[in-house]
């Protein structure tokens, strides 16, 4: 026999031996579930373990560094004009707005947010606005005029119902019948009340 050969005999993997499952495969006695047991954990032994030391490393790791990347554009600070800032609010309170559509004779809503009283610190007129909730959009935008009558609506201690005839909160003024609703009797007689106030001050 060659040295070759028996370099290649001698590096040869071993079989491992086989199970009891086997065996029984072909009508052998079956093993009980500890000795199979026993074996799987014999041939898993090393298998899925990690070494301790790769473990060890892994703690004893440097973390890495803080990266700092320079913007490579340069925004400046804007200031966005909300058209209020000569103005002084009277009265805030939140309620829910909706107009009478003529043509299919029903009410739909504008819009849920805060509205407001605002006086002009020069003129001293009032107007109403409101903006809805996220995105501020404007859904009214008036001069509270005395001619303005405020009705109670239908059914509700909550809620008032009047004729505007110049909004102006999509563009040019606009003619709306609108109803304003409040989580609550006293937010709507606190309403009526500083609306009142409005006209008589834009009289």
């Amino acid at each position: 026999m060659s040295e070759d050969s028996k370099v290649q005999t001698s590096t040869a993997p071993t079989s491992k031996p086989p199970s009891s499952a086997v065996f029984s495969m072909f009508g052998g006695k079956k093993a009980d579930k500890k000795e199979e047991a026993a074996e799987s954990a014999e041939q898993n032994k090393g298998e899925g373990e990690e070494p301790k030391e790769s473990k060890k490393d892994e703690e004893e790791a440097p973390e890495s560094p803080d990266v700092h990347f320079e913007p490579v554009v340069t925004l400046e600070k804007v200031d966005v004009k909300t058209m209020e800032e000569d103005e002084q609010v009277l009265f805030k309170v939140r309620a829910k707005l909706f107009r009478f559509d003529s043509e299919n004779k029903e009410w739909k809503e504008r819009g849920t947010g805060d509205v407001k009283f605002l006086q002009n610190k020069e003129s001293k007129k009032v107007r109403l606005l409101m903006r809805r909730d996220k995105t501020l959009k404007v859904c009214a935008n008036h001069i509270i005029s005395p001619d303005y009558v405020l009705k109670p609506n239908v059914g509700s201690d909550r809620s008032w119902v009047y004729s505007c005839t110049a909004d102006v909160a999509e563009g040019g003024p606009e003619a709306f019948t609108f109803a304003i609703r409040f989580g609550n009797k006293e937010n709507a007689d606190k309403f009526k009340e500083e609306f009142e106030k409005a006209q008589t001050s834009n009289k």
